[in-house]
């Protein structure tokens, strides 16, 4: 939270009488024992500032009407309150009056209690309801509270600079309820499910390989709206409550600290592009009710809200109020909180002009959000679509940023899913998508830009992308309606697990490991979903965004049973790390050669096969030979570079475990240029560079 103490300056007489209107939010001043409030609302013509205890937080302890002729500046409203004034108060929040009329965007309701959109804590009423909020009529004791702000207490972050991985990145994207609220997880009964539970399974993290951890939304989200992945912002300051063990923000920051302590970076996945209001039969908690106009993108005609995001509402992100919001959160995460990255869910959002049209050039909030990031060396990963714009690769503005790479993920997936032509776009995909990320003179973009992932918390898990063909969403209470039908998965002969044969069985693990080697063979950052590397399952829901269960809680009994693939997955990643002429900063260009199975690459439509050769002498690293046979028979290839007794076999992924991958040391070595690989499998191969 801002610190005016910080700034060395005096606070004249007018400004202890009428409040200031910067910084936006409650400032708590320890000197004056006082509070700064100040509420950004262009088209308001009478607030209220109403103060709670959390025995009754029905009836106001203590009320203040601003004046505008003394509390307001501009579009900002201010005041100054001494603490002694407020009656022992500990919540606050806001009413706020004004025109309604919906056509012309204004939603003023002075019967609503609504929430400080820079509240930097949230609490919920014992009788909070969101249906309350969604109806007409007062909302007292019913809608969220702010918490007022004391004394900041320091924390004591550990000296050792924070982590930052290149060529070894290994992004894990998991949600932090789910990765440890079922008992098996191991972590204590107490800690299940919070941040707390995640430092438990640093050790686990640090044996699989991981490099960042990449939280599903951990902003406070509203608890009522049925969002179990939490895409349904209601502040971005406060870390969401069910996630807390003991005080919110000592034990976020200890969770970061433990994992920078452990050589991990932690990435948010931020939700900036619309809230948990939704649309105009939504609740009343904040923005509508302080400001509509000014914080959602409206229909000019109609005044209804835009709905790009498929969420109900879209923010207005080119409106200075929110790029100042957006701003503020950011810079409290990065700076306060030691986040090392933000991955921005529908980050095409930030593109859209106040008409809802598209700014290909220069967005204001994507070049001050880069601004930013410079400013406090933060990585930023865009999610470069909407519901109306695919923006990936060239065509977000935001040039320097991250993306995540839908087109490796639909690619690699039909390749290895065996539909034909795809040989072309298999290269692309593992060369580093230059397709998407040009490295012309004038663009100049990298491969590390492209994110590569086959599967996300949204979509089927990996081993759902090997045991079913179609999505099995009944349990999401919208008749299997909802979530994509474009999986491109296979069951590999059989629908899910019941009845399937031992040789279905067999031909999935084989699967599930062609994916993970591909996807860690690719340039670019490769992101694996917590749970494939051992094969969790959702029993065939690609979308379980409401599914606060066994769904899609980890199952760790699934890491104990399915071993073999948890140390494919483990070693396959050590291998990587071992070779940092994979992921490189530039693309291969004249250090691969492509192949077929016995010459030139096999470009004809029904062709299934690839191999290439990577070159490391320009790394300093051993050179990789890999054969891909994503074809329904055996097939036998003739390596094209060097002799036999160069080559070591790494990796076959259709012989058992350990066969299929080896250790450091324990490779097999070839007695022949020729090699049968085997009916959808990945064979690596590794030679020793000259004098390593």
């Amino acid at each position: 939270m801002f610190d005016w103490t910080e700034r060395l300056r005096t606070v004249e007489p007018w400004e202890m009488a009428e409040g200031v209107s910067a910084p936006l939010g409650v400032t708590w001043l320890e000197e004056h024992r006082a509070y700064n409030f100040a509420l950004y609302s262009r088209y308001a013509t009478g607030v209220t500032l109403l103060f709670y205890t959390e025995q009754d937080p029905v009836r106001p302890v203590y009320q203040y009407r601003l004046n505008h002729l003394a509390n307001k500046t501009g579009p900002v409203w201010h005041c100054w309150l001494p603490a002694a004034a407020l009656n022992g108060a500990t919540l606050y929040a806001y009413r706020v009056e004004g025109p309604n009329d919906p056509a012309l965007g204004h939603r003023f309701d002075p019967q609503k209690i609504l929430l400080d959109p820079y509240a930097s804590a949230v609490f919920f009423p014992p009788n909070y309801s969101r249906t309350a909020c969604t109806q007409p009529g007062p909302t007292d004791g019913q809608a969220p509270l702010g918490v007022l702000p004391g004394q900041q207490t320091s924390f004591d972050w550990d000296k050792n600079p924070a982590p930052r991985h290149t060529y070894d990145t290994i992004i894990y994207e998991l949600h932090v309820k789910g990765f440890t609220a079922r008992a098996n997880s191991g972590v204590s009964p107490e800690k299940r499910g919070t941040f707390a539970g995640l430092v438990e399974k640093i050790p686990y993290l640090q044996e699989l390989g991981v490099t960042v951890v990449e939280l599903l939304p951990i902003h406070q989200f509203d608890p009522q709206e049925g969002n179990y992945w939490g895409y349904m912002t209601l502040n971005f300051f406060a870390p969401h409550h069910e996630y807390v063990h003991g005080e919110a923000q000592e034990e976020f920051r200890t969770m970061v600290n433990a994992f920078h302590r452990a050589g991990i970076e932690v990435w948010l996945d931020v939700v900036y592009n619309h809230t948990s209001e939704g649309n105009d039969e939504g609740p009343t908690y904040c923005y509508r009710g302080v400001d509509n106009h000014s914080y959602y993108l409206l229909d000019p005609y109609r005044g209804t809200y835009l709905n790009d995001t498929g969420c109900g509402n879209t923010l207005r992100c080119p409106h200075l109020a929110v790029r100042g919001l957006i701003m503020r959160s950011l810079t409290f995460w990065a700076e306060q909180m030691h986040i090392d990255g933000f991955r921005f869910d529908l980050a095409s959002i930030f593109s859209r002009n106040n008409d809802g049209s598209i700014n290909y050039v220069d967005p204001p909030l994507i070049a001050e959000i880069s601004f930013l990031a410079n400013e406090v060396d933060v990585r930023l990963v865009a999610e470069a679509w909407d519901i109306g714009s695919y923006q990936l690769g060239r065509g977000f503005p935001g040039v320097n940023w991250l993306q995540w790479n839908g087109k490796f993920r639909d690619d690699v997936r039909a390749f290895v899913k065996g539909d034909p032509g795809y040989v072309g776009a298999l290269m692309s995909r593992l060369y580093g998508s230059d397709d998407l990320f040009p490295d012309d003179l004038f663009d100049a973009y990298r491969p590390y830009q492209s994110v590569n992932f086959l599967t996300a918390h949204d979509g089927f898990c990996l081993y759902d992308l090997v045991a079913y063909n179609k999505k099995h969403n009944e349990a999401n209470g919208h008749n299997n309606t909802d979530g994509t039908d474009d999986n491109r998965s296979w069951n590999c002969g059989w629908e899910g697990d019941e009845g399937a044969s031992a040789e279905v069985l067999a031909l999935r693990r084989r699967q599930v490991k062609n994916y993970c080697a591909l996807l860690l063979l690719a340039n670019g950052m490769p992101m694996i979903v917590a749970g494939d590397e051992f094969m969790n399952t959702q029993w065939g829901n690609n979308n379980p965004y409401n599914q606060d269960n066994e769904i899609t809680w980890l199952d760790w009994e699934l890491q104990e049973k399915n071993r073999d693939i948890f140390r494919f997955f483990k070693t396959m990643i050590a291998l990587r790390k071992a070779h940092p002429s994979i992921g490189r900063s530039r693309f291969w260009r004249e250090d691969v050669r492509w192949y077929g199975p016995g010459g030139p690459p096999d470009l004809n439509y029904h062709s299934h096969t690839l191999a290439y050769f990577l070159s490391g002498a320009s790394l300093r690293d051993d050179d990789l030979y890999v054969m891909i046979n994503a074809y329904w028979g055996d097939l036998r290839f003739t390596v094209q570079e060097g002799r036999p007794e160069e080559w070591l076999r790494v990796v076959d992924t259709s012989l058992p475990s350990p066969e299929d991958i080896a250790e450091p040391g324990q490779e097999t070595r070839l007695d022949s240029l020729d090699y049968l690989v085997r009916a959808r499998s990945v064979v690596v191969l590794r030679r020793q560079r000259s004098g390593g």
